[in-house]
């Protein structure tokens, strides 16, 4: 018999791990006594009716019973997987748990360059997947390259995140990070919420409100464009120093600690740790009234509790393991044809699965985003969601980009996607 070379880290780790050990044993060779006792046969011959014979295959139990407390055969088990998914690829270790994986396709006869990092975090216990900020101060009017976003980030690899303006560099789309809520949504376009042990998809609402005794207002976003005069927007200090300026009949409150600070139809100073309502005169009017606290309630629907990130993007490729692209839902008709693309998605079993996609050059002509999601199924994923793509297009893996961007290195972007050292 080979011997299984197993880390337990310490003495008490050891003893489980030979309690459960044995028992897998005992239950090896005791399982085809249970259900194929002679005992049991004879005791059913008075109900005078055929005995079935259940037929379990031991092996495959204890072999799952192995992958379950031993890292190294998870390890094994994520090897062999990645090689089955994509034999003909160039597949190369950019950490335990973590894959870089490199292929051409061929769509009617044309290439298509991608190139793809999955990561498995119950083996990668080391690193977490995570959006990024280009600024290291937080402010949202900023862009760098992605290598610069990842080393900032302590990052081993790293694809472009959302959407942006390409003026400022503000993201246009739900971010949040570490639980702060940085900016809302748009057209209520998905997003993926990335807790401790999962992943999920869900096109995104904002639901959020401001309140004071007696009165509620709801608030429509947090630091994103204004697309209607009458909404009540919200801006934080990431945003900048001063909140933009008051739509007609529009007025500003700056709120710190739970109290207005000042009010004004001009732009207002965004104070450190607080933030400026800018909203309609006559709905902000109870509120410069009232001598009550203020609460502003951030929240949305879905209310995915006890997530940790949100990134956004647009449309879905794969909803619930069918190929779904709601491009007109989501108000992103702009964005078909064969393109450079960037996508992100998850398994069946959590593994996270990073894509991008060259595009625009004779030596990878690109993918429609039917053509995307297609192969996002194609791999494996349960969900998946397109992110921003054309010039934005660029991967990151140990130190170098690694696709093909008409710029070299990348352009400039707002944010991004990183599998970054905890």
């Amino acid at each position: 018999m080979d011997t299984l070379d197993l880390y337990t880290g310490d003495s008490e780790n050891t003893a489980r791990f030979t309690s459960n050990l044995f028992v897998a044993g005992v239950l090896v060779l005791f399982l085809p006594f249970v259900f194929n006792s002679p005992l049991m046969a004879d005791d059913m011959t008075l109900a005078q009716a055929p005995v079935p014979t259940i037929s379990i295959d031991t092996s495959k139990v204890y072999q799952q019973f192995l992958e379950d407390i031993s890292p190294e055969a998870k390890v094994e088990k994520f090897n062999q997987t990645i090689q089955q998914k994509y034999p003909k690829a160039v597949i190369k270790d950019v950490d335990t748990g973590i894959k870089h994986i490199k292929l051409t396709k061929y769509y009617d006869g044309k290439p298509v360059r991608i190139n793809i990092v999955e990561i498995d975090n119950s083996i990668a216990t080391n690193y977490e997947l995570r959006p990024a900020l280009s600024s290291t101060s937080d402010n949202l009017h900023n862009k760098r390259t992605i290598t610069t976003i990842a080393k900032n980030s302590n990052a081993v690899a790293a694809i472009n995140g959302t959407f942006f303006k390409p003026q400022t560099g503000v993201p246009l789309g739900t971010l949040m990070i570490d639980q702060k809520m940085y900016t809302g949504p748009i057209y209520n376009r998905v997003a993926m919420g990335i807790f401790d042990n999962k992943y999920e998809t869900a096109r995104i609402e904002f639901n959020s409100t401001l309140i004071t005794k007696g009165h509620t207002l709801k608030i429509d976003n947090i630091n994103q464009p204004r697309m209607l005069s009458s909404y009540a927007l919200v801006y934080t200090r990431e945003w900048g120093e001063k909140a933009p300026a008051s739509p007609k009949y529009g007025y500003q409150i700056a709120i710190k600690d739970n109290k207005i600070i000042d009010s004004s139809s001009n732009p207002l100073v965004i104070p450190e740790g607080g933030y400026v309502i800018v909203a309609p005169l006559r709905a902000l009017e109870p509120f410069i009234n009232s001598k009550s606290q203020v609460k502003l309630d951030i929240r949305t629907i879905p209310e995915w509790k006890n997530v940790k990130h949100i990134i956004s993007g647009g449309p879905y490729l794969v909803k619930d393991s069918n190929i779904y692209v709601d491009t007109s839902a989501q108000k992103l008709n702009a964005i078909g044809g064969k393109n450079p693309r960037t996508a992100i998605g998850y398994t069946k079993d959590n593994t996270l699965i990073m894509v991008a996609v060259d595009g625009r050059e004779y030596q990878s002509v690109g993918m429609t985003l039917g053509q995307l999601a297609n192969f996002m199924k194609s791999i494996g994923c349960t969900n998946a969601i397109n992110l921003d793509g054309g010039g934005s297009t660029v991967m990151y893996v140990n130190g170098q980009v690694v696709n093909n961007p008409a710029f070299k290195g990348g352009i400039a972007i707002s944010n991004a996607l990183v599998i970054a050292r905890k």
